[in-house]
């Protein structure tokens, strides 16, 4: 069955930050969608791009050696991999995340931040 995904719907279902939940599942890529708030943690992806596109706020990607990233509403960015970085948001931000499945949110990090059973909604 196809259906359609209200996004302001979806970001009220759920309050926690830096949580990623799945929305959609693209040619084994997945959609996820994340309230993020505060530092996340320095990190790469070994094998994956990463797109962030911001929904609601504004995010800083923080990269190592290139100046940073900031991303307002209707804008993304691609981080390829490799790429050590380190999102950050100075209010509540709503993010949509493309990546593919499988792709731990911490990448090469492990730490209690890591979530590695994404929960889809």
């Amino acid at each position: 069955m196809i259906r359609k995904v209200n996004l302001k719907e979806k970001f009220a279902s759920f309050d926690d930050t830096w949580s990623p939940k799945i929305v959609g599942e693209v040619n084994n890529f997945h959609v996820k969608m994340s309230k993020v708030l505060g530092d996340f943690v320095w990190h790469h992806h070994e094998n994956e791009d990463e797109l962030f596109l911001v929904v609601k706020g504004r995010l800083r990607i923080k990269l190592r050696d290139q100046e940073d990233l900031v991303l307002e509403p209707g804008e993304f960015a691609i981080i390829p991999r490799g790429i050590e970085h380190n999102p950050v948001a100075e209010e509540e931000t709503h993010v949509l995340l493309f990546e593919p499945a499988g792709t731990l949110n911490t990448g090469n990090v492990q730490n209690e931040r890591t979530v590695s059973n994404l929960k889809k909604i």
